[in-house]
């Protein structure tokens, strides 16, 4: 789906720039980018331009990955890449006096082939094979995430501790708290949608300083986009007002971390919901299931859908959960309301998979939640995983392994239940197994790379001595002994 006003042609877009002198563009990710010249611009938007490959090489602190990954590398030069515009994201930058601003995709400059670990490039993949089933790719994206009354400069010199809530105390969708930032609370608002971002919910979450935002379903690509766009708005819009938003996974011990759930379904060519059951279904009850002597309100292809996350979610759960501080959120289970365990169950929050159908909602609203990702997850790579796993599950026609989670905790199976990895050294090694699911439906080049790059963050958490560490063992001389006579 197209951003509003996005031109369809090289013509069009030189009458949309006529006012302007530069442009902005980025890659989806961490979001990069830079100011080129109209000029510049528009010699490059029919061929696109090179642009560093040191991106895919880099990590979120500019340090370059030690292990040869095959994208971008010392051997290569780190060579540029293709970097085609995509002028259908088209948008304007409000606190930027409005410089019009586009979104990236690359492509190899020798074969025109997309870059195979491209966050767009590979959901634009993974859509197409839906596609060619003559389905499309719907979805919605939630974020939680802490607000702070600091700046850039202050989390430094306090060593990021002791940060400054912006509101005290635990407040979820509370109507008071908004009016203590009243302009920054609704500008998170505003501001998104002239960016082109559409906002569904916007509310505090419990949780000092802690807002959700729900960003409104459309197309698998543009919540994508608009989920990473949301976060720079975000930031962008609190550095300005000494504020500082953080979509970290778990900032806190001792507070509830903060979710990215993803909602996803998919949409015929006759616009009807592919998960939703026909009305003689409805009108009959839903759709009996004697295995397990549930009741269903999803379709044969939802089903199918469920059992092929259930299937491959173990192997990709890096691309759900890709730092190291993400599976801290997870190790608080159900107690924080997020799930660790492979489960699913209809309009469950206690479950990783939450089915979304009637009586809960209409027929057109039925969909699944994914209850596993942080607010640190890269929603390309995700929603990649999740429909892929899904499209997978629905062409080996998967049945469901196990009942929902109502009816395991009902007969006491909970103890089968299957447990997503606990760690990201864990996740990833999984992921890079040799004949591994994620092999299977993103391809070796993929993991291999993605991989590299989570193992490089296990490297470099691995050598770290942290606050815990010294607080725990500075002052101890030596390991009490217990002798017992």
């Amino acid at each position: 789906m197209a951003a509003k006003g996005a031109p369809k042609s090289v013509q069009e877009l030189e009458l949309i720039l006529s006012g302007d002198n530069k442009v902005k563009v980025a890659v989806d990710g961490v979001l990069r980018g830079k100011f080129i010249s109209k000029s510049k611009f528009l010699s490059v938007a029919k061929d696109g331009f090179g642009f560093c490959s040191v991106i895919f090489g880099w990590d979120i602190h500019d340090t370059v990955y030690p292990k040869e990954l095959l994208i971008s590398n010392r051997n290569n030069g780190y060579r540029d890449l293709l970097a085609a515009i995509d002028l259908s994201t088209y948008r304007r930058i409000p606190w930027e006096n409005d410089v019009p601003f586009f979104l990236l995709y690359f492509l190899d400059p020798e074969t025109k082939k997309p870059i195979s670990v491209d966050p767009r490039g590979t959901l634009r993949k993974a859509v197409s094979q839906v596609e060619a089933k003559g389905w499309q790719c719907i979805s919605g994206i939630e974020f939680e995430y802490f607000q702070f009354q600091e700046t850039p400069y202050s989390v430094v010199e306090k060593k990021y501790v002791d940060l400054k809530p912006l509101t005290p105390g635990m407040h979820g969708y509370s109507l008071l708290r908004p009016s203590l930032n009243n302009e920054y609370f609704h500008d998170l608002f505003d501001v998104s949608l002239k960016m082109g971002v559409d906002i569904e919910g916007h509310h505090t979450e419990t949780g000092p300083g802690v807002f959700e935002t729900a960003l409104a379903y459309t197309t698998a690509l543009r919540v994508a986009d608009n989920a990473t766009l949301f976060k720079l708005i975000a930031k962008s819009i609190g550095i300005r007002r000494n504020i500082l938003p953080s979509f970290m996974a778990k900032p806190w011990a001792n507070l509830p971390g903060c979710s990215g759930h993803i909602h996803v379904s998919l949409k015929d060519t006759s616009g009807k919901n592919v998960f939703s059951l026909s009305p003689d279904e409805i009108k009959q009850g839903g759709r009996k299931d004697a295995r397990y002597e549930d009741v269903q309100f999803i379709s044969q292809e939802g089903e199918w859908f469920i059992s092929g996350l259930l299937d491959g979610l173990p192997h990709v759960v890096p691309l759900l959960v890709p730092t190291i501080n993400g599976y801290k959120r997870l190790a608080g289970g159900e107690a924080f309301w997020a799930p660790n365990k492979l489960t699913y169950g209809y309009d469950s929050r206690a479950a990783s998979i939450r089915v979304i159908s009637p009586p809960s909602c209409s027929p057109s609203a039925t969909r699944l939640e994914i209850r596993i990702p942080g607010a640190d997850v890269q929603p390309h790579y995700a929603l990649s995983a999740i429909f892929l796993l899904g499209l997978r599950g629905i062409n080996k026609k998967l049945v469901l392994p196990f009942p929902p989670v109502s009816q395991q905790q009902a007969q006491g199976d909970e103890a089968q239940v299957v447990k997503l990895p606990t760690s990201l050294k864990d996740a990833t090694e999984k992921m890079m197994q040799p004949g591994s699911i994620a092999r299977e439906i993103l391809g070796n080049e993929f993991v291999d790379h993605f991989g590299g790059t989570r193992l490089h963050e296990v490297n470099v958490w691995d050598s770290a001595v942290t606050n815990w560490e010294r607080e725990f063992h500075l002052q101890i001389l030596g390991f009490k002994v217990l002798i017992v006579f």
